[in-house]
């Protein structure tokens, strides 16, 4: 039987196997669909070379906190699907509380440490690479962040998708308050003053060129330039945003109200910045199949 190149991109869809391997599982099934897809299943417990290729940008975001140590840790997989699955799961807030606890330099000395699962190990690495052959997707650890020893913690996940960590000191009233914030409103510096000179230089780079084009006189053109900065460094610094529970006070007021200081804050959101590539399976097993 002719195996044409829709049936291998149909089959592609229904197994996520490479598309010469679908087409050697039809050839071999005579065509029949069922028993091609039978034969890739039995194949997925060696697919975790095969898997590694692939784009991971689904996942979760994960925490660990002992005392004034806390690690947050994304791990990523390829669909929605793998982040409910309990082995996953597992391996995440194992390598979060990993980090927390054993402080490694990177992702890399991360996956060296000894840790054992569903008959994986004896490294977190080796745990890794076993589920993905297991759970027949590519997975990995993406980031971590880790702080200890100095300021008090408040964690907060929303969901699974979005993580923060926020350092203070003085009294916990207003600290998870101040974490749910930052998940929903995504600030990106404490304060005005710590945003880096080179961000602001290139927004007023940009705002220049915009009130320049309004022909106003130059005083009038510096004053808008300078109320802009002002106000994208006040939409963008935490302490001067408007709390997202009460627009009437900002986060600054509230955390100065409740006795503490904010002294930092990290904020994970699953997949951010990880461009994921559409593709047409039909129109791409044709081109590779020559017809």
């Amino acid at each position: 039987m002719a195996i044409t190149a829709s049936m291998v991109a149909e089959l592609r869809a229904k197994t996520d196997a490479p598309m010469m391997e679908c087409k050697k599982a039809l050839t071999e099934a005579d065509g029949d669909m069922v028993k091609a897809e039978e034969l890739l299943r039995v194949k997925l417990g060696t697919k975790a070379g095969k898997a590694a290729s692939r784009v991971t940008a689904e996942g979760v975001i994960v925490a660990y906190t002992e005392g004034k140590t806390s690690a947050m840790l994304e791990v990523n997989c390829e669909t929605d699907f793998v982040t409910k699955n309990d082995s996953f799961l597992a391996l995440a807030n194992a390598a979060a509380k990993l980090a927390a606890l054993h402080n490694p330099a990177d992702v890399a000395a991360l996956g060296e440490l000894p840790y054992s699962q569903d008959g994986f190990g004896p490294t977190l690495e080796e745990v890794r690479k076993g589920l993905i052959g297991k759970i027949g997707e590519n997975m990995s650890f993406r980031r971590f962040k880790r702080v200890a020893g100095g300021a008090q913690i408040a964690t907060y996940l929303h969901g699974t998708r979005i993580g923060v960590l926020v350092e203070y000191e003085g009294k916990d009233t207003a600290a998870k308050d101040v974490a749910m914030h930052v998940a929903a409103v995504s600030p990106r510096v404490v304060a005005g003053a710590d945003m880096p000179e080179e961000v602001v230089a290139k927004e007023r780079e940009i705002y220049t060129a915009q009130a320049q084009e309004s022909g106003k006189p130059a005083e009038i053109v510096e004053k808008m330039i300078d109320g802009r900065i002002r106000k994208f460094l006040s939409e963008n610094s935490l302490t001067e945003q408007a709390f997202v529970k009460d627009p009437d006070t900002t986060v600054g007021k509230l955390v100065s109200a409740a006795g503490a200081e904010i002294i930092g804050f990290s904020r994970f959101e699953v997949g951010e910045g990880i461009e994921v590539e559409k593709v047409d399976f039909a129109a791409e097993v044709a081109a590779q199949l020559g017809n």
